[in-house]
């Protein structure tokens, strides 16, 4: 079912007219479907039901919180990468014995925080990481639970970008020092060593590299147990792809059948890390059309979102679909044209060669399955405000991210004491009382 879809000739989402968002929101704009949501969690829960399984979701694909909560609510766990991701998943109300902290670069302050929220493990990428958190948490009387994070060197045949689990990536503990470093950690006296983790990759579209990879960790963790170390769950990742073009999304249930053929008859608790699969679908980027260029070698729709927005298509020639607003006709010619932002970069394209109805200034587009890795990833380049957020459930709407004031953007900045003169300050409080018309 499709929760973004034309009704009386405007795209809506979910029962709310998109142009009715940008009318009184402005745009450019993020809207997600509060029941896109809930339907991708229930599918991917409903498809691991039959094992022990905790789904942590990987707040990185995105940490808004009113979509955090709303995973909390549905039973979800999280995995996150960052003290700010641990503050929001306890915010959004994430059990702490559901939290995972995942990321190949954690420090001592970051550590300390999970430790005194009590998380239920670290995955630990590498010796180095495994002895600092021995100490931080001897230091602070405590025990921390931890899965070793292992690479595996498998293809996740996706994007070089965004591919975890091949020996040159930065990634894990190497195959063939695993059994050593599990021994390492469990004579470590602040470290409670219970398990593996893998993550080979974000986006797959293939199970098989899956296969290959979870049994490897089936025949690892029959190592450490043939060796004497107790192994009590395995962390298997996330990274199952979605249909950006005309790619196929893998099934759910068989990246479900692939786990039981291959770590099932260990018999131990589960992990799972989905991000993309459960959001990636259930966004759009809303935004209007400024100008149209036509060129002598290439036509351009010149847009109000820009790569600060949404930077996927700059950073690895991300696909994403392009829908106008308005309905167009069945058979409305279509036109090839690059569809870019006002960013002082070439690299600012939100789609290239697109084939398009006729579009004028002013009208509104939707760039599709925006969800995942879209505002989470945005910025303030060219001092631009990034695009609010909006959730919509059934008839109603909510901003759940305000875009910023400017003034609140320039706040960040301190003048140092050799230019805070009277000049300086009368500057700032001119930029202050400043306001567009």
């Amino acid at each position: 079912m499709s929760f973004f879809h034309y009704q009386g000739g405007q795209l809506h989402a979910e029962q709310v007219p998109l142009a009715r968002i940008a009318a009184e929101v402005g745009t450019p704009f993020y809207c997600y479907s509060d029941a896109a949501l809930r339907a991708a969690y229930e599918e991917f829960a409903a498809a691991v039901a039959g094992q022990p399984a905790t789904i942590c979701y990987s707040l990185k694909a995105n940490n808004n919180l009113a979509v955090v909560r709303t995973l909390a609510a549905l039973g979800a766990g999280a995995d996150v990468v960052s003290e700010g991701e641990l503050r929001c998943a306890l915010a959004a109300g994430v059990p702490e014995d559901k939290i995972v902290f995942a990321g190949v670069g954690k420090t001592a302050v970051e550590m300390a925080a999970g430790l005194d929220a009590d998380i239920r493990q670290f995955n630990v990428e590498s010796l180095p990481e495994l002895h600092l958190l021995n100490q931080v948490a001897l230091e602070r009387g405590r025990k921390a639970r931890v899965a070793l994070r292992i690479n595996p060197d498998v293809d996740a045949r996706t994007h070089a970008s965004i591919s975890t689990g091949k020996a040159e990536n930065k990634f894990g503990i190497e195959l063939g020092q695993a059994q050593a470093a599990y021994a390492e950690a469990a004579r470590l006296p602040g470290i409670e060593v219970s398990g593996l983790a893998v993550h080979i990759g974000s986006q797959l579209t293939e199970i098989e590299p899956y296969r290959i990879a979870f049994a490897k960790m089936a025949a690892l963790a029959a190592e450490l147990r043939r060796a004497g170390l107790a192994i009590r769950e395995i962390d298997l990742g996330g990274g199952l792809g979605i249909a950006y073009a005309d790619e196929t999304a893998p099934s759910i249930a068989a990246y479900a059948a692939a786990v039981k053929q291959t770590v099932g008859a260990l018999g131990l608790p589960l992990i799972f890390e989905p991000g993309r699969r459960i959001v990636g679908t259930i966004g759009v980027l809303v935004t209007r059309v400024i100008y149209v260029k036509d060129g002598v070698s290439r036509n351009f729709l010149i847009v109000d979102a820009a790569m600060n927005d949404l930077i996927r298509p700059a950073l690895y020639d991300a696909y994403h679909a392009i829908m106008p607003v308005a309905e167009p006709a069945a058979d409305a010619p279509t036109r090839k044209v690059d569809i870019v932002g006002p960013i002082c970069e070439s690299t600012d394209r939100l789609a290239e060669q697109r084939a398009m109805p006729p579009i004028v200034a002013d009208d509104l587009l939707a760039i599709c399955s925006a969800g995942a890795y879209g505002a989470v990833m945005a910025s303030t380049y060219n001092l631009r405000r990034p695009a609010p957020e909006v959730m919509v459930r059934g008839h109603e709407y909510a901003i759940v991210r305000q875009r910023p004031e400017y003034q609140a953007i320039m706040d960040r900045d301190r003048l140092p004491g050799w230019l805070a003169d009277d000049r300086s300050n009368a500057l700032r409080a001119q930029a202050t009382r400043w306001r567009p018309r």
